[in-house]
This record gives C-alpha cells, structure tokens and sequence, in this order.
C-alpha cells in the first residue's frame, strides 16, 4: 500500500535564482510543493514558482509584500552576499546584505506569517580557526575573521534573539562548504574546474591559477545539502542551530589534485597572490552529530562525485561562459 503523501507546503525561498535556491527549488518541484520566490533579476522559468517578488533584502516594503503574498508555511532564507573573498572587498554592503537583510525577512515574517517555520542560512565560517584535527560543535563560540564570516555571526544572532522575543519558530544553519553544478566561479572549486575546461579547450595557457591550498575544508555536495534543509524544515527544533557539513576534512590541494588528475590535458598548478585572502582558515571541518540525531540527515556524496559533476558541468557550457 502506498504511504499518503504529505501535505502541499507553500515556501518561500529568498535568494531563489542563487546556486543553492535553484537547487532547493528544484528540489522542492520534485516533492510537488508550491513555490514562491524572492530575489533580485528577472523571474527564473525553472522551475515554475507559483509566486515570484522582485527586489533587495534592504528594501522593507518588498520583502513584506513577497511574505504576505505568498503566506509560506515554510520561509528558507539564501539571499545574501555569500563570498568571504568578496567581503574583504565590500564588508560594508556585506553586512548591511546579510545581517539587516535578515533581520527585515524576520520582521515580516513578524507579521505577515508568524506561524511559517524559518530556517535561516548561516555559514561555518562563524567559528573562524580551529585546532588541527577537531571537529567543531554548535556551542563553541564565534571568531570570524571576514567581514562575511562576521555578517554572518551577527545574522545568526540577531535570528535567535529575534525570534525569542517574538516566539517565532526560527531554525538556524552554520552551513559549511559546499559545492557542485551551477556554482558561480567566485569560489574556489568552480574557479578550478572553468580553469581547467578553457585550458582543455585551447582557449588558456596549461596554468592552474590558484590561491591558498594549505588549507583544510570541510566539503558536501550541494545536492545533498538541500536535503538537509528539508529535513529541518520538517524535523529541525524551532530555536536550535545546525552544522550542516559531512564532518570530515580535505586539504584543498587534494582536492585540486583530484580535478587536475581528471583533466583532459596537462595542467601545471601555480599560486596566484591576487587569489590569496588576506585572513583566511587554516583548519575547519564541523561537527555534524546534532542534525544526524535530531532529522537523521547525514552527508554519504563521495566528494569525488561532486568534482567530477561540477567540470562536467563547465564542459556542458558555451565556451567563454
């Protein structure tokens, strides 16, 4: 006999037309939910949401016609300024984007949609540095060291106080690296992988241009990262904070060895100053044991399937894209 299928949800995705929105919304399509989006541009066709509000997340009368509009059950909140190299370059629209943008989508969550579940997206970069082979938990405290790691802390904040003075029923993510097909070439595994595609193509000299490798991530495919906010949407507990990382680490050079290693042609790797942060990680890979215990939700995408993906994905493009 067939298990009755759980009821329609109608969510709210801000940040739909980003890397990860469009795959939580095609995710989401997959489950036959109602969609409705939020985000700057012109509407995405794919897939099909059944409600669309254009607009910045600093611009308070578009965010609460986008909220009341859509009434959501659920609130996922993506848009933002998600690079930490580009933050060192713009901190302050940084976290004017991140931390007062979040607080705008509360408010009108306040009082358009009390009763809708929010599941704010954070990073793992909030803890800043961590001791070689540790694995970090949800109570340690922040030490950013980006101005986005920074906005970010402040967001994670301002959601948890927010929603304790107004009983919303706010889930929050510490959300680490992740990557896969349609990442924009800003970060670093994109960044390698069209490198690679235009050195394979003719187009560029046999150089892989990059910044610091000596350092240790903790890295999950994107695909199943939007599973994970799906289980907290439907098992988080209101008012906790998440992990969300495989709880293993890889030193980025491996990883770059691995791309290179699957290269069409010979690759010389070589460090470009201009890619260097100017503070970086040198160690952070989390600890992933609250979400596995509380949605069951646990990272099991071999990163090898993930790189292999994301060159793939250049490979399938124009050339020059």
């Amino acid at each position: 006999m067939t298990a009755p299928r759980p009821p329609v949800l109608r969510v709210l995705i801000t940040g739909v037309s980003g890397f990860v929105g469009r795959h939580l919304a095609t995710a989401l399509a997959a489950r036959e939910d109602e969609i409705h989006g939020f985000g700057l541009g012109e509407r995405p066709s794919r897939p099909p949401l059944a409600g669309w509000q254009a607009g910045d997340m600093l611009d308070a009368d578009a965010v609460r016609a986008a909220v009341a509009a859509s009434r959501p059950d659920a609130v996922v909140h993506l848009a933002g300024q998600s690079s930490a190299a580009v933050s060192f370059e713009h901190p302050v629209e940084t976290y004017r984007t991140n931390a007062i943008g979040t607080w705008t989508l509360l408010d009108a969550v306040r009082q358009h949609a009390p009763r809708a579940r929010v599941l704010i997206v954070g990073s793992g970069e909030v803890y800043g540095p961590q001791p070689e082979g540790s694995r970090v938990a949800e109570a340690a405290p922040f030490r950013p060291v980006s101005p986005y790691a920074l906005s970010k802390a402040a967001a994670d904040a301002l959601s948890d106080a927010f929603a304790r003075r107004h009983g919303l029923a706010v889930i929050r993510t510490r959300s680490f690296g992740h990557s896969g097909p349609g990442q924009s070439p800003t970060f670093a595994i994109p960044s390698f992988a069209r490198q690679i595609v235009a050195i394979e193509g003719g187009r560029a000299e046999a150089v892989l241009r990059v910044g610091n490798l000596d350092v240790t991530r903790d890295l999950t495919d994107v695909r199943e990262v939007v599973e994970a906010y799906l289980a907290l949407l439907a098992r988080g507990r209101a008012g906790a904070a998440y992990n969300v990382c495989r709880g293993e680490g890889v030193r980025l050079r491996d990883a770059v060895d691995r791309m290179v290693a699957r290269a069409r042609v010979p690759v010389r790797i070589e460090v470009d100053p201009a890619r260097v942060r100017p503070a970086d990680l040198g160690f952070l890979v989390g600890d992933p044991e609250a979400m596995a215990r509380d949605t069951g939700w646990r990272a099991t995408m071999p990163l090898d399937r993930t790189l292999e993906d994301v060159l793939e994905d250049w490979r399938g493009r124009p050339a020059g894209s």
